[in-house]
């Protein structure tokens, strides 16, 4: 079993989601330990990009404060070693494709695995591309998670089939960003990729409130969380960590509640 299945072991996941480096990665640091302190199953480590088209303005704005800080993807592996002392959940890196390829595809992977990184999601990847990153994956043993949006249509089957670790379904059209409400048929999304692979799944993009991860937790294995903890970290920069902590843990709570609901 790999580690990210075991995220899923423990109810209805809860995924946060942090941007390296914003605003330093000593803080970084405090919010990851924080986040698996307070039911944390599984943490999205995020590579600032100067260039993330899936990204809405709170993350942008993030990745912004990273680079501008002098985060580099050297000091991010050697940052993860660090954490991984003492953190135990599960991580992934969500990055883009660009920053893998000007690193060096093979030598990015292969440092993932050496520092204890389960999990790749690289959302400007299609499914028809993902050959170029798939078996250097599967050769270091890092999953190369999948996303699936309401877009995907005729593809979900395809992309669910090839998937491992798990799935990343978008709840919504658009980039990153906490939503009101969300209006997608995610149910359906979920049938669909259920019906293609026996990998967990989860919903992320747009999901900001107890009451929506609850919704979303009660259709997937998981909700994921990226944009409302972000901007927590802009709100309270090197104080982030206890708040964070506190919304984490609110926000496990509302997913195992969708769990026992079940």
């Amino acid at each position: 079993m790999s580690r990210i299945s075991e995220a899923f072991q423990n109810g209805k996941a809860f995924i946060p989601f942090v941007t390296c480096g914003d605003p330093d990665l000593e803080t970084t640091a405090k919010i990851v330990r924080a986040m698996a302190a307070n039911g944390a199953d599984l943490i999205e480590l995020g590579i600032p990009f100067s260039d993330p088209t899936a990204e809405g303005p709170v993350i942008q704005q993030a990745n912004l404060r990273a680079l501008t800080g002098g985060v580099t993807t050297d000091k991010i592996f050697d940052f993860v070693r660090e954490l991984r002392r003492d953190v135990r959940v599960p991580m992934v890196f969500m990055t883009y494709a660009n920053v893998v390829f000007s690193y060096g595809a093979e030598k990015f992977i292969a440092t993932c695995a050496e520092i204890g990184i389960d999990g790749l999601i690289l959302p400007d990847i299609p499914y028809e591309e993902r050959d170029e990153f798939a078996p250097l994956c599967e050769q270091y043993g890092v999953d190369l998670i999948p996303l699936i949006a309401p877009t995907s249509a005729h593809r979900i089957g395809k992309i669910a089939k090839a998937a491992s670790g798990f799935v990343y379904i978008v709840s919504s059209l658009g980039v990153t960003g906490t939503r009101s409400t969300i209006t997608t048929d995610v149910g359906a999304l979920v049938q669909l990729v259920r019906a293609n692979t026996t990998a967990p799944c989860a919903i992320g993009f747009g999901i900001a409130t107890p009451a929506q991860a609850e919704q979303m937790a009660a259709k997937a294995d998981g909700v994921i969380v990226g944009s409302a903890i972000v901007k927590l970290v802009a709100k309270y920069g090197r104080d982030a960590a206890a708040p964070v902590g506190d919304y984490v843990c609110q926000m496990k709570q509302a997913a195992l509640r969708a769990g026992s609901a079940d």
